[in-house]
């Protein structure tokens, strides 16, 4: 039976349009900012409260932008599908770094991420439906 993990993810974006992608210690496909969201937590708070534990990154509610609700296969844990409302957050690249679990954080063009290994959810779900959403907008 497959499980359903609910999570709470950025598609944090640099003044110079790069988008930010982590990988946890001990994985190999680079993802989203973001955590599992805990009972009693909104998708908000547990976003906000992820991108402090993982990347120092101190977020006002304020400053995230609803981008819709995805969903693919889990990256990391077989038989799980990821269920992620994802926050569009526009940040200063000089003010994150890798804590907690995260052992590395990569900024990629949203065009050419180049070849790395990335999440199910941010190579075919987050990153295709932000470029056609910049594409329709730009038409």
């Amino acid at each position: 039976m497959t499980k359903t993990i609910r999570i709470s993810a950025a598609l944090a974006l640099s003044d110079d349009g790069q988008a930010l992608l982590v990988r946890k210690r001990d994985t190999l496909a680079f993802m989203q900012p973001g955590g599992k969201i805990e009972p009693g937590e909104t998708a908000e708070e547990a976003l906000i409260r992820e991108l402090s534990e993982e990347l120092g990154l101190i977020v006002p509610s304020t400053a995230l932008e609803f981008l819709g609700q995805f969903q693919a296969p889990a990256a990391n844990e077989p038989d799980h599908i990821v269920v992620a409302d994802v926050f569009l957050l526009h940040v200063n690249d000089d003010s994150v770094g890798a804590t907690a679990e995260i052992e590395e954080i990569r900024w990629i063009s949203l065009t050419d991420p180049g070849d790395i290994l990335m999440a199910p959810l941010t190579e075919h779900h987050i990153l295709p439906f932000y470029r056609r959403r910049e594409a329709s907008i730009a038409s």
